[in-house]
């Protein structure tokens, strides 16, 4: 076969054009045209939005770089930058809500309030101290001339059993010496209750409220009945060695009356805060709640006043520490 020079440039240009075709479209991997990519299904999300590769992160195609940038866009579009637009709103939404609750528990502890009755005052909203009361219910019923102000007997009480402090002139409970031929107080820690039966007259009454009713709280006139008596004069039985306290807090509880005390022991007694839901200071800031026996007012309280056959017990509401009814407001309760 006779080769002439327009067959060999032929051949060359063939052979140019089958190389060119190889290098830029072969199928050798690892040639410029060839690279084993990575599956969407080896990179993973982390929390903060970022990609990683379980793998090797360093060798990311363009279509992996495509997929990266997208699934950073999807990760941001669902977080809230701190400081942005949407980030105050959500936080003042947040503080809507919380300022809501708090309204509606405070309306809920509100709510809670209504319609419960108001603790009786304190002897320190009526500004008078003890010994201020018991000056002035003295000077108002005239020095001696009540009933019940009698000049105790520091002689007669302690041959009685009471021990009085020389410096205080008062027993070790702050209670004066009474006066000569009364009892004198007994503690309740001390007192014998037998089981034997003895029996006495009992009262309760609050007409002095009638001659004050511009005085008493609204809230309570129909508490007060018509005649004032609330428990009419009865004879009840007790027991030797129980107080005064002891019979009026189980007449009352018998009879279904309301009646509310506290202890007290810096006097060592019980003091009687209401009868039928009538406390101290409600018709006025010197009212409240008084006992006398056999006709005259102890200057010690009803859980100290040990019975006697026959007593006669009454228990009267004052409206002027204790002038109103005969006696002045003690010491002691």
């Amino acid at each position: 076969m006779k080769i002439t020079k327009n067959k060999i440039i032929t051949l060359t240009l063939i052979v140019i054009v089958l190389a060119a075709a190889f290098w830029y479209g072969g199928g050798a991997p690892g040639l410029q045209g060839w690279n084993v990519s990575q599956t969407p299904k080896d990179i993973i999300s982390s929390y903060d939005g970022t990609v990683e590769n379980k793998e090797n992160t360093a060798d990311l195609t363009d279509n992996d770089k495509k997929f990266e940038t997208e699934l950073k866009q999807d990760s941001e579009s669902t977080i809230i930058p701190s400081g942005s637009d949407d980030s105050k709103k959500n936080d003042e939404d947040s503080e809507t809500k919380v300022n809501n609750e708090n309204n509606v528990n405070s309306d809920k502890k509100n709510d809670n309030t209504v319609g419960k009755e108001e603790k009786p005052k304190t002897d320190t909203q009526t500004g008078l101290s003890a010994s201020e009361k018991i000056e002035r219910a003295k000077k108002l019923a005239g020095g001696n001339s009540s009933v019940g102000v009698e000049e105790g007997s520091k002689s007669y009480s302690e041959s009685q059993g009471m021990i009085i402090d020389s410096a205080t002139g008062k027993d070790k409970y702050l209670t004066d010496p009474v006066p000569e031929g009364k009892p004198v107080p007994v503690e309740p820690q001390n007192a014998t209750i037998t089981d034997i039966e003895r029996t006495c007259t009992i009262s309760v009454r609050c007409d002095t409220i009638l001659d004050n009713m511009d005085w008493l709280d609204k809230e309570k006139a129909e508490l007060v009945p018509e005649d004032g008596v609330i428990f009419a004069k009865k004879t009840v039985t007790f027991y030797e060695g129980e107080s005064v306290f002891n019979v009026l807090q189980r007449e009352m509880k018998k009879a279904k009356i309301h009646m509310e005390f506290a202890n007290t022991p810096i006097y060592n007694s019980v003091y009687i805060e209401g009868i039928n839901n009538l406390y101290e200071f409600d018709c006025g800031e010197l009212s409240g709640w008084m006992y006398k026996v056999n006709n005259w007012f102890p200057n010690y309280g009803c859980s100290r006043y040990q019975l006697k056959e026959g007593d006669v017990i009454e228990w009267v509401y004052t409206c002027n520490l204790g002038v109103d009814v005969g006696g002045f407001y003690s010491v002691g309760h």
